[in-house]
């Protein structure tokens, strides 16, 4: 896929709108060669998804190995909104917590004293994290109005052909 057309896909108001939303599911393939997919918190910096995790977390050894995933980000109204997104993690170990962890996390409803508490408690659990990086290479958004999964799209063509034969 051409960077042009990710740019193109990713500027949709529906995509800003997915990419503005607390979480999405990261798929990679684990050490032992099975499918994980996980729910977890990011961010988008305007070209790349940014997750922030522990620096002993399972995931990293299996992304090390295999940096390719795949995330979705979508909705849990009909008709759903879905963005998929496929690319390359790069794993950036940093001490202390990164800006974009704080960013992410700091969407959830907390009281302000709460979300003191919970920064003073993340301070203190973590001397550092790993930011996995994704840079998206392939994108699909699907909108069940304008965009449609390509199955779907290749059963109404179908039913086209028929009807006009």
């Amino acid at each position: 896929m051409e960077q042009h057309e990710i740019t193109d896909i990713l500027d949709r108001p529906i995509s800003r709108e997915l990419l503005a939303r607390d979480l999405l599911r990261l798929a990679y393939v684990a050490k032992d060669g099975t499918p994980r997919n996980i729910p977890i918190a990011f961010t988008w910096n305007g070209s790349q998804i940014v997750l922030c995790t522990a620096k002993n977390a399972p995931k990293l050894p299996s992304l090390r190995h295999n940096p390719q995933v795949a995330l979705t980000i979508d909705t849990e109204v009909h008709p759903p909104k879905i963005l998929l997104i496929r690319g390359r993690a790069e794993l950036d170990v940093v001490d202390g917590i990164p800006e974009e962890y704080l960013q992410m996390n700091g969407s959830y409803e907390m009281t302000p004293e709460q979300r003191v508490e919970w920064e003073a408690e993340v301070r203190s659990l973590y001397d550092g994290m790993v930011r996995i990086v994704v840079t998206p290479t392939w994108v699909k958004l699907i909108d069940f109005e304008n965009t449609l999964p390509s199955a779907v799209e290749e059963l109404i063509a179908q039913r086209a052909e028929c009807q006009h034969a």
